[in-house]
């Protein structure tokens, strides 16, 4: 895919890095993304993947800006209160990048209507704030082929990894699900939510750049993708730490009882 004279301009940095050049970055530009979540995680996520060319960024949110997201939730300004966050973010897009084009979709994603929607996309990225969210995308990404990048926020904790389980890793056993990772959800009211706990705002810009990070890295064809291992990021400490883990027999999607 050509990039125009004003795209050589705008991806200048990028054409001159080897791993990316203009293969790379015709790449970044053919790609279409879906974002799940225009929030905390979303917000720096959508910036980063609009700033460096993504061609279709799709974006999956059902709620509308409030003032109390304002403090992490930087696509979004005061202007934009009250507005449902597709359009927000999509303004947002459009000022930052023309080249880029985004697809709203105002609703939430659920387990009935998960695979079909992200069977047009190349490349998912969870920054929902819910394990109902999480495990139904996780399973729709297995279901339809497509890589997915997740990330969680706690209060002052993050994690990130990348699910390719539709795949096999270089032994050739079946690459680890997000349910080999996690295997159930935590019970009702265990984890409480972020109005509850809270959550440091620049937190969410660390772990969402991080997000735009491995997703670039995903499309571009460069590095290695964090497939089985979990990054953790612990603000309190500035400490990152990668956890491994690896495919389980007895997950329900891959494993060895699986149809």
């Amino acid at each position: 895919m050509a990039l125009a004279p004003e795209e050589i301009e705008r991806y200048a940095r990028h054409l001159v890095l080897a791993e990316v050049g203009g293969p790379g970055q015709a790449r970044l530009k053919a790609a279409r993304v879906l974002v799940i979540g225009a929030g905390g995680l979303g917000a720096p996520l959508i910036q980063y993947l609009a700033a460096a060319g993504i061609g279709t960024i799709g974006i999956v949110d059902d709620d509308t800006v409030s003032l109390s997201n304002l403090q992490r939730q930087v696509i979004h300004g005061t202007p934009d209160l009250g507005r449902p966050k597709v359009e927000s973010a999509a303004d947002a897009v459009a000022r930052l990048n023309p080249h880029v084009m985004v697809v709203p979709h105002p609703f939430r994603i659920t387990p009935d209507n998960a695979v079909d929607l992200i069977a047009g996309y190349d490349l998912v990225a969870d920054g929902s704030d819910n394990f109902a969210t999480r495990y139904a995308v996780s399973d729709a990404c297995f279901h339809a082929r497509r890589p997915l990048v997740t990330a969680a926020l706690g209060r002052f904790d993050g994690t990130l990894t990348t699910i390719r389980a539709h795949e096999t890793g270089p032994g050739g056993a079946p690459n680890p699900t997000y349910r080999c990772l996690f295997p159930n959800p935590p019970p009702p009211g265990s984890v409480p939510a972020c109005a509850e706990a809270g959550v440091l705002g620049a937190l969410a810009g660390v772990m969402g750049s991080l997000m735009a990070m491995e997703v670039i890295r995903a499309v571009a064809e460069f590095g290695e993708p964090l497939v089985g291992r979990l990054l953790m990021v612990d603000a309190r400490s500035m400490r990152f730490e990668t956890l491994s883990y690896g495919w389980d027999p007895d997950n329900p999607l891959n494993g060895a009882s699986a149809e």
